[in-house]
């Protein structure tokens, strides 16, 4: 379970890189190339963060993950 969000938290991190990149290349006349790539990979961030969202609120309900809360007192 922690493996699968860790891998989803990597890609929605490698997701968000890819668009800062795409929007930071210099490009001749690829301004229209440029900015599709750039709103692909802030498209797939928003979709895999969704997915993660969804999955982990699916694990909640399956009883795969229980909340712990924070401990008032010790």
């Amino acid at each position: 379970m922690k493996t699968a969000i860790a891998i989803a938290f990597i890609g929605i991190l490698l997701a968000l890189a890819a668009a800062g990149l795409f929007m930071l290349k210099n490009g001749s006349g690829a301004d229209k190339k440029r900015s599709h790539n750039m709103a692909r990979a802030l498209a797939v961030r928003v979709g895999v963060s969704v997915a993660l969202f969804l999955f982990i609120w699916l694990s909640y309900l399956l009883g795969w993950i229980e909340p712990t809360g924070l401990p008032l007192r010790s």
